[in-house]
């Protein structure tokens, strides 16, 4: 039973909150962020962008996603929880476009604005896609590639998956270019490693295994790149020309050592600002623009330390 002093506190109180005077953390708009995964170093730069963009905004952003870019039900389940809370706006990066459709209708019909970053969804219920230019992105490294193995010779993919828009556009934007431009140059494999660093290694090996006059392997995203390299070092295989995608301490740590030849940088925080931004554009009804283009470049050791590079690599 409530003493006569609690009792006219929590009238006092109430008093206050009906006349707007005092402010609670849930009178901000909530925008959640449901990722890929938090195991690589490029989520943890979206999330930082993420939490650049609400501070200025004024908004209570949420990010989370799950342990493996493997887990889309686990996705799925983080996705509905965030639909469930009601929130303002959502920010979804698809580890597969086609699954999370049905939860994107739901939002659409509660009027919750959705943002796609990263990876599109193969559907017009998004009011925007905050991504880097994954095709040319792609294509950019197969021109690398093509140079740095002379024009010829046999290359191979070891690609995170082929559900997400990243995966399936890197593929694509990588094998495409190879086909238009350079038909002395064999793509004699294409795997998938779920942007997992053992799996990915294993995958390497025995593409190693069945191809040793391969000259190059373009490894899709960071955890793509870095099985790639592991599986190089540990079968002590010399004269292959490695690329990556993404930036992270080991990949790095391997361009400045002349184990990888270079890697497609994106520009991850640019990523998370720009989606927290879409999405308080949204929730007043502002026309957004289908795509945000979120950037990317070539880096190696020529110009890995440059001011203009170095900004948007991440440890």
């Amino acid at each position: 039973m409530l003493n006569r002093r609690t009792l006219m506190a929590a009238l006092a109180a109430g008093s206050l909150l009906a006349s707007g005077g005092i402010s609670l953390a849930q009178d901000k708009i909530y925008i959640p962020l449901v990722s890929k995964g938090f195991q690589h170093q490029f989520w943890q730069a979206v999330k930082a962008g993420a939490d650049k963009a609400a501070a200025e905004f004024g908004v209570e952003v949420t990010f989370e996603g799950p342990d493996t870019e493997a887990q889309v039900d686990k996705q799925m389940d983080m996705l509905a929880a965030a639909l469930a809370k009601k929130p303002a706006a959502i920010g979804f990066a698809a580890l597969d476009s086609q699954a999370a459709i049905p939860l994107l209708k739901q939002a659409q019909e509660a009027g919750i604005p959705v943002i796609a970053f990263d990876s599109g969804v193969d559907s017009d219920i998004p009011a925007t896609t905050v991504t880097t230019d994954n095709l040319a992105a792609a294509a950019l490294a197969a021109d690398k590639m093509a140079e740095l193995i002379g024009g010829g010779g046999k290359v191979a993919l070891v690609v995170h998956d082929q559900t997400s828009r990243t995966g399936i556009d890197r593929r694509d934007g990588f094998v495409n270019r190879v086909k238009e431009a350079y038909p002395d140059i064999e793509i004699v494999d294409i795997q998938y490693g779920a942007g997992d660093q053992l799996q990915s290694t294993e995958i390497t090996k025995a593409i190693l295994t069945a191809n040793p006059d391969i000259k190059g392997i373009f490894g899709a995203n960071e955890g793509s790149a870095i099985g790639v390299l592991n599986a190089i070092k540990e079968t002590g295989t010399t004269g292959v020309v490695v690329i990556g995608y993404d930036s992270g301490k080991v990949q790095k740590d391997a361009i400045r050592a002349g184990e990888m030849a270079g890697a497609i940088t994106q520009s991850p925080v640019g990523m998370g600002y720009e989606t927290v931004k879409a999405a308080v554009a949204a929730t007043k009804g502002e026309k957004l623009p289908t795509t945000i283009d979120s950037g990317f470049a070539w880096y190696d050791k020529t110009n890995i330390d440059a001011p203009e590079i170095a900004a948007v690599l991440y440890d």
